[in-house]
């Protein structure tokens, strides 16, 4: 086969390739929420152990996501194999988590070492994506960031399924699923699109700060911090908001069967958005979501007299909603920033909207227990800032 046919017969496959692996090593980031309340009792973590190991793999996705965007490493070596060895270590240290692990010291390690991992995943598979099918970016974002939140809510998934296992085996699924990950990059290779040019300037360290320049990155840069203040935060908060909303009890399957729901419906939303996204741009995608997941931060407090369909209902919409932008930030500031450092300027735009998260996760769960529902006015700041960051990209048209 041609190179040609080669690029116009890929597509087909490398799509589902792509996205299937991202679903898969994903589960590794909230591999231990699912089963929080075993873990404790049985390596005696303390009560806020949750956000301190989250946290610890936000740190460790921070670090790694600054090391590839600075020293240039994201575009120096094909993203297929430096997303293959990432998704080996990260299921080697979700793995000695699971079976290692024996106080809190020796978990925040294996955690930070799972966050640094998947520095080489997540910005790396955007990379891939823009690499095979630069001119349907949006859209096929759309389904990576889409498996990114299935991926994110399957440990909720595989808890409700495998009720009867012990935590290590329900942590080990996920390992197993990034193995396999690994190997499906690898052997689907990068795309012909990004390919370094013979005369594109040399990858000098700190090349990356040059995307700020360019006010179409700065303004996408912008609407995803705000985004991301929010994201995280009500991904680790929605086991809470569902026991606070008397929706279901602590430690039910009924939590576990809701979370999921919740946080899996994200993939619809990333979905349906890189559809309508052809129709509209991806930045009045990000706008309206934006605005959905605003609207649902200020109204979820006052839902407590709510039968329990709507409030429901309502966090779905608030699942739906939070994360259908994610994929527009990334295809926007793709299409803006040089083509030579696409992966550095992804992963350093990773490196601080994660950095953000980790001070909303932090006071999302210091602060619970005495805002209780109005937690989710902790988040409102965030999609509210997004949408005026954003707004040079989709204020209508001056005719």
């Amino acid at each position: 086969m041609s190179d040609t046919e080669s690029s116009v017969a890929a597509p087909r496959r490398v799509l589902p390739v792509i996205v299937g692996a991202q679903f898969a090593c994903t589960s590794l980031w909230f591999a231990v929420n699912a089963v929080m309340p075993d873990l404790q009792r049985a390596v005696a973590l303390p009560a806020g152990a949750v956000a301190t190991l989250t946290s610890a793999v936000q740190l460790g996705f921070i670090i790694g996501t600054l090391t590839f965007s600075l020293s240039g490493l994201a575009d120096r070596f094909p993203a297929s194999r430096i997303f293959a060895v990432c998704a080996l270590v990260g299921a080697l240290a979700n793995a000695g988590f699971a079976l290692l692990a024996d106080g809190m010291g020796s978990a925040l390690a294996f955690r930070f070492a799972v966050g640094l991992a998947l520095a080489g995943v997540y910005p790396l598979g955007m990379k891939l994506v823009v690499s095979w099918v630069p001119e349907r970016a949006g859209a096929a974002l759309a389904q990576l960031v889409g498996m990114l939140t299935l991926g994110t809510a399957l440990p909720h998934g595989i808890r409700l399924a495998g009720a009867g296992w012990s935590w290590p085996a329900t942590i080990l699924v996920s390992s197993g699923l990034a193995l396999i990950a690994a190997v499906m990059i690898l052997r689907l290779g990068d795309g012909p699109h990004l390919k370094r040019r013979h005369d594109a300037p040399p990858l000098r360290l700190g090349r990356v700060f040059h995307a700020f320049s360019v006010a179409e990155f700065r303004a996408s840069a912008l609407g995803y911090f705000g985004h991301q203040w929010e994201l995280y935060a009500f991904w680790t908060l929605v086991p809470s908001l569902v026991v606070l909303s008397g929706l279901a009890a602590a430690r039910s399957t009924a939590l576990s069967g809701l979370s999921f729901a919740i946080i899996g419906i994200g993939a619809l939303g990333c979905i349906a958005g890189g559809w309508w996204s052809q129709r509209v741009g991806s930045a009045r995608v990000a706008a309206t979501a934006l605005g959905l997941s605003a609207l649902c931060c200020a109204v979820f407090p006052f839902s407590e007299a709510l039968p329990a369909w709507a409030k429901i209902s309502l966090l779905l919409l608030w699942g739906a909603s939070v994360v259908a932008d994610s994929p527009h930030f990334s295809a926007l500031s793709a299409r803006a920033c040089p083509p030579e450092i696409i992966g550095s300027a992804l992963a350093f735009q990773n490196a601080i909207g994660f950095a953000i998260t980790m001070f909303s996760i932090h006071l999302g769960t210091a602060w619970l227990a005495d805002w209780g529902t109005n937690i989710a006015w902790l988040l409102l700041p965030g999609p509210l800032l997004g949408l005026i960051g954003l707004y040079p990209l989709w204020r209508p048209a001056r005719h």
